[in-house]
């Protein structure tokens, strides 16, 4: 649907976006995640046809945003990051102009404005002026005109910044039902909104793509090793040694209270299901309770804190990553780009 290839966005000698590159398949919500000055504005608004790069191109459902832009755009609905309002008009109105705007044509203007305000639910307030909306209405008739010339894609640049706890799992809500019609890309620098809406994770991060996968695979990619939290109803010798009768594992931290135990466990074996079998035959087989047990691994916070850090802090992902934007990356491939030796695993 959407292929960005060696895309790079330069400001004298800063590199906003370097050699950028990937796929986006039709009929998935995407998430487009990375910290504050990473380049996600800038990509988006190369995508769309708003800023002009400096190298590389961008085809939208195999229209080139350039050499085709009326083609590409038509297949292309945008909110960003400032829902791009007039605040003397109301949504209503609005919409209307912006149908014109788009080449709707008249004798389906009335119909698309419609779904757009029910989709979006703003019908109750699409007769006040614009500026007298709470940021909520407001972001929601920015995603109205996004969906208006029934678009392909649907490109929200930070759609849910600003908004309080409400708002936003009412957009969240949102974007959801959007995913069911169109091929929804969502930029965020916040982990938990793109977790909670998206299928497939893209990290940028310096300008350059240095993952796409799931969050699950993410998460069980970087984790490791297997982590297990477990509280026994007995002394600190004594569950020390019934884990001890598990092999392969080690103990990292053990606390007695109140003649209870809480360890943590971690190995590198990987049937985890097996792990928690032999433990719990261990403990049973002494008349000792397991009274709680549940398996840690890494969240995507940490996930995000590796792929993002500083080449100071390690240099050796960096350049791997860096590498890695010699090909374009897939998300229908799913797999992490970075550090290296994943690469060479998948």
């Amino acid at each position: 649907m959407i292929e960005v290839r060696n895309l790079t966005k330069l400001y004298g000698d800063h590199a906003a976006v370097s050699d950028l590159s990937f796929t986006i398949e039709k009929g998935q919500i995407y998430g487009f995640l990375g910290p504050n000055g990473a380049g996600k504005s800038t990509t988006m608004n190369i995508m769309t046809g708003c800023l002009a790069a400096t190298s590389g191109e961008v085809k939208i459902g195999g229209y080139d945003i350039v050499e085709e832009p009326q083609k590409a755009k038509k297949l292309i609905g945008y909110l960003p990051e400032l829902p791009p309002l007039y605040p003397d008009q109301t949504p209503k109105e609005y919409l209307e102009f912006v149908a014109e705007a788009k080449g709707v044509p008249r004798s389906k203007a009335k119909e698309q404005i419609a779904h757009a305000m029910q989709v979006t639910q703003i019908d109750d307030v699409q007769n006040r002026l614009c500026k007298n909306l709470s940021k909520g209405y407001r972001q929601r008739v920015g995603i109205a005109q996004a969906l208006l010339g029934d678009p392909e894609v649907i490109i929200l640049d930070e759609p849910t910044v600003g908004l309080d706890p409400k708002q936003i799992i009412e957009i969240r809500d949102l974007i959801r039902e959007l995913g069911k019609e169109h091929t929804v890309i969502l930029s965020s620098h916040i982990l938990s909104e793109v977790q909670a809406v998206c299928e497939t994770i893209l990290i940028i991060n310096k300008g350059k793509l240095v993952a796409c996968d799931t969050a699950e695979n993410l998460e069980n990619f970087f984790s490791g090793r297997f982590e297990l939290k477990l509280t026994a109803d007995c002394g600190k010798d004594k569950a020390l040694e019934l884990v001890s009768a598990v092999e392969g594992l080690s103990v990292d931290d053990a606390d007695e209270n109140d003649g209870k135990t809480v360890l943590t466990v971690t190995t590198q074996r990987e049937d985890t299901d097996q792990i928690c079998r032999e433990l719990f035959f261990s403990f049973s087989g002494a008349q000792t309770p397991i009274l709680s047990m549940s398996a840690a691994k890494a969240s995507l916070e940490d996930v995000f804190m590796k792929l993002t850090q500083g080449e100071d802090e390690d240099a050796a992902e960096q350049e791997s990553a860096e590498e890695a934007q010699d090909q374009p990356v897939s998300a229908e491939d799913a797999q992490v780009i970075a550090p290296e030796e994943y690469k060479e695993e998948a």
